[in-house]
């Protein structure tokens, strides 16, 4: 029972506490990092600094008028969004922001771990709720009876399932090198050095995989404004149109977050700092999760970044680069990985 109500507590603050706020957060850092690149001012007449517009943009999806198209089919456009949103949120629970720590509550002794599910196949949890998303898009693409939609559609599905295998692939060179499919290992090994730097192949494998799963450009094309008018979404409106966006934020921090556990060693902090100046169990932790913290807000704001420094692909250069390039190359490392494992 306290087990239960600790992962509950867990869920809670997670979702409620960190994800959410962070996503509202994404959503003025999106707009005022476009506009220190394109060098305008962005939103700053909402509160503070702009501060108060994510609030004001959702309390507008909230009020707007939910239009249901007539030619739609209803129960598959309903549906649609919440099958985009759910895997998402799911994605993140076996995810480790910190440690473990051993306390009493009360006259028992806890083990709290800084993770809501700590499965021992977590890696293999990741790959197959995450490529449940494609479904949502699909599904609301298909459930419009739009063209434009219809075809951002089977775009997003013919680039989740190209850019899955790279994505699996440069995983497999991590999990070789750790031996284990739990998160919580494959950061422990990584206490004397990254995987950035045992694995700098899979590692920017992972990386632009990642941008093509999360439908972040150069790779949007399922919501190419210029030729699919906004894709799979182009019929949504109100807090269903919202949801889509929300599922796309809440992967980018998924992503962020994956990328620091399997690469930058999760909540380690470098150079043995952390174990130099010896500090209380406690404050060890809030420091590493801290430090998972910055290293996972670094990768949103590179997300962002890229947005708005590279052109978008053309779909056939998108199809080249994942069949041609990324998944000889992530065969490539595995091999390489191997042979490494085998002399060193």
């Amino acid at each position: 029972m306290l087990e239960a109500i600790l992962a509950l507590i867990k869920i809670g603050v997670v979702v409620f506490l960190v994800i959410l706020p962070l996503v509202m957060m994404l959503i003025l850092a999106e707009r005022r990092v476009s506009a220190f690149i394109q060098n305008r001012l962005g939103p700053n007449r909402v509160g503070w600094q702009g501060m108060m517009q994510p609030v004001a943009d959702g309390l507008k999806f909230l009020f707007k008028e939910d239009v249901i198209p007539g030619h739609v089919d209803r129960f598959l456009y309903l549906i649609a969004p919440g099958i985009i949103l759910f895997p998402a949120l799911l994605t993140f629970a076996v995810v480790p922001f910190g440690d473990q720590l051993t306390t009493y509550i009360g006259h028992t002794l806890v083990t709290i771990r800084f993770q809501i599910a700590d499965l021992n196949v977590g890696v293999l949890y990741i790959v197959a709720v995450a490529s449940l998303g494609v479904y949502g898009l699909v599904i609301g693409g298909y459930s419009s009876n739009n063209k434009y939609s219809m075809l951002g559609g089977l775009r997003s599905s013919a680039q989740m399932i190209s850019y899955e295998l790279p994505l699996g692939l440069a995983i497999i060179s991590v999990v070789m090198m750790s031996g284990s499919l739990r998160l919580q290992d494959i950061v422990v090994d990584q206490y004397e050095i990254w995987n950035v730097f045992r694995q700098p192949l899979g590692f920017i494998i992972f990386l632009v995989a990642s941008f093509a799963e999360t439908n972040r450009l150069p790779f949007d094309l399922p919501e190419a404004e210029q030729e699919l008018v906004g894709g799979y979404h182009t019929e949504y409106s109100s807090m269903k149109f919202a949801s889509f966006f929300l599922a796309e934020y809440i992967n980018m921090i998924t992503a962020s977050a994956l990328i620091t556990t399997l690469f930058f060693g999760g909540w380690h902090v470098p150079f043995g700092i952390l174990e130099a100046i010896n500090l209380p169990v406690l404050w060890e932790q809030i420091i590493q999760i801290l430090a998972f913290s910055l290293k996972t807000l670094f990768f949103l704001f590179f997300f962002i970044w890229v947005r708005w420094t590279l052109p978008r692909f053309r779909y056939d250069q998108l199809m080249n680069l994942g069949w041609k390039s990324m998944v000889p190359l992530g065969l490539l490392n595995i091999v390489l990985t191997a042979i490494g494992i085998a002399v060193f």
